[in-house]
């Protein structure tokens, strides 16, 4: 039997689950399991994205439970992400129009402007000349002709939301970003609570998958795993869970949304086992008290864009 979960109210009274499966890595083959496991399991949010490649196949997997009666369409809380080729005012339209089409839907649930930067087509140049508030003209318009129930950002700045919301007639209503024990964000969150945003975290274990997908191109350094982290360990055994439901438990308690990612059946269901125990503040506080900090995903490609989010951060 489905166990029910903690739902987040975005500011437009939409409910978002608050534990979501997330899909980054996942072939078609792997999704489509892990999906069906998934909704089996309780799980009522899909993370996704239209450069991930897999729209088609969660789609396809959500028609079958739906036919199977397992669900129907409302149940599920589907996310998808635009990526920086479409993220101008009638790209984010044609993509959002595709993501519909290859998720066989009427509505997209949550959608994303996946970077606060736009690229031309074959991401060989930048388009410099696209703001940040471009791209959210673009995403109210989607939102008001009613193909998206709410939308949001991911790995957007503070500043870049604070502009947004200055000039927004529909406000943000999600934030997604990286946000782990080593990168806890504690300044957008206070952030996102002023202007009612809800947050998502990403990496929330540490992306233990992020050093197998091409670590070359992105130049990502090495970093350590919070999985192995001395606190989460300890708290691992107070509580008789696995690090990575502690990992997962820590943002939850902090009010945040999580989206874990695994192609291991087994491991979704793990993954879905948080509701029976909860981290104190002074538990919190202890988990990021290493004083390791280390932004894992820097999206280099970003670099010498005008709307780089992480230009601050870099060194070179």
């Amino acid at each position: 039997m489905a166990t029910k979960q903690p739902m987040i109210t975005l500011s437009n009274n939409v409910q978002m689950p608050q534990v979501g499966l997330g899909t980054w890595q996942s072939t078609t083959e792997d999704v489509k399991t892990v999906v069906k496991r998934a909704i089996e399991t309780g799980y009522r949010l899909i993370d996704t994205a239209a450069v991930y490649e897999n729209e088609a196949a969660i789609g396809e997997e959500i028609r079958e439970l739906i036919k199977e009666r397992k669900i129907i369409r409302s149940d599920v809380f589907i996310t998808t992400k635009v990526w920086v080729t479409h993220l101008y005012p009638e790209g984010i339209m044609e993509s959002a129009r595709e993501s519909l089409r290859q998720l066989q839907m009427d509505y997209i649930d949550l959608l994303l402007a996946h970077m606060p930067t736009c690229f031309n087509h074959d991401m060989t140049a930048q388009k410099k000349s696209v703001k940040v508030e471009d791209i959210w003209r673009g995403l109210e318009s989607v939102y008001k002709k009613g193909m998206a129930r709410a939308i949001g950002v991911s790995n957007w700045n503070a500043e870049q939301i604070e502009r947004v919301m200055k000039i927004a007639t529909v406000p943000i209503h999600n934030v997604q970003v990286e946000l782990h024990i080593y990168w806890p964000q504690h300044e957008l969150h206070e952030l996102c609570k002023k202007h009612n945003i809800a947050l998502t975290s990403y990496a929330t274990m540490g992306s233990p998958g992020r050093a197998k997908f091409m670590p070359d191109k992105f130049g990502w350094k090495g970093a350590s795993n919070a999985l192995e982290d001395t606190n989460v360990k300890k708290l691992a055994e107070k509580y008789d869970k696995s690090p990575a439901q502690i990992l997962l438990r820590y943002a939850m308690d902090r009010g945040i949304a999580v989206i874990p990612k695994s192609v291991k059946p087994s491991r979704v269901a793990d993954n879905f086992k948080l509701f029976d125990f909860k981290l104190s503040p002074e538990e919190i506080k202890q988990l990021e008290s290493s004083g390791h900090r280390q932004r894992l995903f820097m999206n280099d490609f970003m670099k010498g864009h005008p709307e780089d989010p992480f230009a601050k951060e870099r060194k070179d």
